[in-house]
């Protein structure tokens, strides 16, 4: 065993090791945690914990209040206990039994809140993309680094098994030299319904929910899940889904910052109010490494790996799956899978050599048990806030071409860009007061 394969075979034991461990350690040595934003993806993080024998679900927070019933029921019905409610976020911190806190808010919130967690001692679990803009998922990892906190990001496939298999055939040199990758994030999205503006809801603390992003009326094509597709939430589908593939990308060629970076698209079919695409094209460049994201959201034929079906140990159909990674080496070409479909290599005469199922629903258990068995060890998490951040910087790369319409070289030592003061100025957003990031954290 050479000493790249001893390196990737000890990462995939060590995710191993922490989903299989045992620790019924009894309710003193439990670890406490608290989710932030409970609409969608927090209940998926919320029931991992809650099916913990080690850890207590002590706290919900949502600015919208009209979750709590739902949510409290459901996670009574795994373990018994019903979790604390609160619309604000502070009052988990500012509980000093609570160890951490997961973050599954929109975009917007990612960095607020995991820069004021670290600063409050807790550790975090915050989910992708690591942040809303390149400046404060730097200052994230400061954050992490002068508190000594564990930052876990939701990229979970860092911690799925297949995905270790593919990371170590890559560097056994099998492929060659990689000189070209392709991410595809294809799926189908449907239009978004008229709405006007108007007042939020009983129940929706807007206020709260807009955090530092700036004041404007309510309406509910920018609220739940809806806003993912405004520039003042989220980044689009790129920050969305596309950033899963693209730190498999990065992850699998080794590398972090480019050069230089181009994106062009359009709205072609959902113009129905949105910012961002529903085509678009990014070109990074690396050195020796063209990496290129293609994505289209009103595509029923190439779309992701159906729910029902990412848990079976299946040979891949690479032309019908909608989010992968290919590989282009100089001797042979992977296909890798983002939703638990395997991986493939094909041979230089396009023969398929080695066809390897996998299976991303463990990952997601895994991910979450990494990060508690990080926070008794303190060291890093296998999606550590830092690997988060260098991922994240692609896709804020990615729209930031788009949106200044231009070809963009990258200074490597400020993270922004050369000569260019419009796209630096997209480089940190403007924060609405009381919810900023302070330059020192």
């Amino acid at each position: 065993m050479n000493r790249r394969e001893f390196l990737g075979r000890a990462a995939l034991t060590s995710v191993l090791a922490a989903s299989t461990s045992t620790r019924a350690e009894g309710a003193n040595n439990r670890i406490v945690v608290g989710v932030m934003g409970i609409h969608d993806r927090g209940m998926d993080l919320a029931e991992q914990f809650a099916r913990r024998d080690d850890v207590e679900l002590r706290y919900f927070a949502d600015p919208d209040s009209r979750l709590f019933p739902s949510r409290v029921k459901y996670i009574e019905k795994i373990n018994g206990k019903r979790p604390e409610c609160v619309e604000d976020f502070r009052r988990i911190l500012d509980d000093s039994e609570v160890n951490a806190i997961a973050i599954a808010t929109p975009d917007h919130w990612h960095a607020p809140a995991t820069v004021m967690a670290c600063q409050a001692g807790k550790d975090v679990y915050v989910e992708k993309p690591a942040s809303h803009s390149i400046w404060e998922s730097r200052k994230m990892v400061e954050a992490a680094r002068k508190y000594e906190r564990v930052v876990q990001v939701g990229t979970q496939n860092r911690s799925a098994e297949y995905c270790h298999e593919a990371l170590e055939y890559v560097r056994s040199g099998a492929l060659g030299d990689i000189h070209f990758a392709r991410i595809l994030n294809s799926k189908q999205r449907e239009p978004l319904e008229k709405h006007k503006d108007g007042v939020a809801p009983e129940g929706v603390n807007y206020d709260l929910w807009l955090g530092p992003a700036p004041e404007r009326p309510y309406n509910e094509n920018r609220f739940h899940y809806h806003w993912h597709w405004f520039w003042d939430y989220g980044g689009g589908d790129v920050c969305n889904d596309g950033v899963h593939q693209t730190d498999l990308a990065r992850w699998m060629t080794g590398r972090t910052l480019p050069n230089a970076v181009y994106s062009s698209g359009g709205l072609h079919v959902l113009r129905d109010g949105r910012e961002a695409p529903d085509t678009q094209t990014i070109t990074w460049n690396f050195d020796g490494l063209t990496l290129i994201l293609e994505q289209t959201l009103w595509t029923p034929y190439l779309k992701k790996t159906p729910l029902e079906e990412r848990d079976k140990d299946v040979i891949p159909n690479w032309p019908f799956n909608g989010t992968r990674v290919e590989l282009y080496g100089t001797k042979q070409f992977m296909c890798l899978g983002r939703m638990g479909d395997g991986w493939q290599i094909f041979d230089a005469d396009g023969k398929s050599i080695l066809a390897k199922p996998g299976r991303f629903a463990p990952a997601n258990t895994q991910h979450v048990a990494n990060f508690i068995d990080c926070i008794r060890s303190r060291e890093r998490p296998s999606a550590d806030i830092e690997e988060g951040h260098y991922s994240t910087l692609l896709t804020h790369y990615g729209n930031i071409s788009y949106r200044t319409g231009r070809r963009l070289r990258i200074d490597n030592k400020t993270e922004g860009f050369v000569d260019d003061a419009e796209a630096n100025a997209l480089v940190k957003r403007t924060y609405r007061k009381p919810w900023s990031i302070p330059e020192t954290v």
